[in-house]
């Protein structure tokens, strides 16, 4: 079985991205990796804080665990959105593959001193697993609301020098990309956009992998541009709970008498694939001739 950084560093050099899904229950779990071993490519599940404590941390990690074993399929386990180091070290010690260990709110110098302690301590408990940091500006919380027209965007050399002195593995950079979806997009009015020269020029100067935060409700051609410059992992949340409650809708609406739980839940788990099928196969589909002519440009 390949590890998680193996499997990036296949992804970055194939100019491909590996999707990243939230989970919150197994309904979630079972939907991702389900579509994931249909299409054969390597899948991430993560969970917030907030996930994590309706879970239970070592229940997570342990199903995500079972699924890897029994099948011997890459299937990794990311604890998103970390907010404080006593919270990653318990992600850590339960065994999970990657943590984002994000205080982007903090001033910058305080982001990279703390950041750096903890790949540090973390790194001590497990030094295969996967530290990722985050600045700039994406907003919080997958779920339905107005989003920030004026954020700050990541520049280059902030992210050149957060990388060399934290030397965390990843890096999630503000590229114009949002956590959770405005109504509009919701309903697909609009899509959100993404700013591609940003993307690349961070590229550039960090040369490490970059994760697309809150890409619920992008630009399909923004996404294959996105990955093309650079972006490695892309996160998507709040689409999958819109198709979460779709599912249950649907699945209460044909059958409104049922009380079986797992006669109900297959319909919800079918809806959730439908999303997640198709934007793994998206973030899939190769992108060798856009990276090397980005390349060529760079040069």
């Amino acid at each position: 079985m390949k590890t998680l950084r193996e499997v990036l560093q296949e992804a970055d050099s194939k100019a491909v991205a590996i999707g990243h899904f939230n989970i919150s229950d197994l309904v979630a779990l079972k939907a991702s990796f389900d579509s994931a071993a249909e299409l054969q490519v390597p899948v991430i599940v993560g969970t917030s804080e907030g996930e994590r404590e309706f879970m239970g941390v070592h229940q997570a990690a342990a199903l995500v665990k079972s699924l890897r074993d029994e099948f011997d399929f890459p299937i990794y386990l990311n604890a998103d959105h970390t907010h404080s180091l006593k919270s990653a070290i318990e992600a850590a010690k339960a065994g999970y593959d990657w943590i984002v260990f994000d205080i982007s709110t903090l001033p910058f110098d305080e982001n990279i001193r703390q950041t750096k302690s903890a790949v540090e301590q973390l790194k001590s408990i497990n030094p295969n697993i996967l530290i990722e940091g985050e600045i700039g500006d994406i907003g919080s919380g997958s779920e339905i609301h107005d989003l920030s027209a004026n954020a700050t965007l990541t520049t280059p050399a902030e992210a050149k020098q957060f990388v060399s002195e934290t030397r965390v593995d990843t890096l999630a950079p503000a590229v114009g990309n949002h956590h959770g979806m405005s109504k509009a997009i919701a309903a697909g009015e609009a899509r959100k956009h993404l700013n591609i020269d940003r993307i690349r020029e961070i590229k550039a100067a960090t040369n490490t992998f970059l994760t697309l935060h809150g890409a619920s409700g992008t630009d399909d051609g923004d996404l294959q541009k996105a990955i093309a410059a650079g972006i490695t992992v892309v996160h998507i949340n709040t689409e999958i709970r819109l198709a979460w409650r779709r599912g249950f809708d649907k699945a209460f609406a044909q059958q409104p008498t049922e009380i079986v739980p797992y006669k109900i839940l297959p319909n919800v788990v079918n809806t959730m694939k439908e999303t997640i099928k198709a934007r793994l196969q998206l973030f899939s589909a190769s992108q060798a001739q856009d990276r090397a002519r980005a390349a060529a440009d760079r040069a």
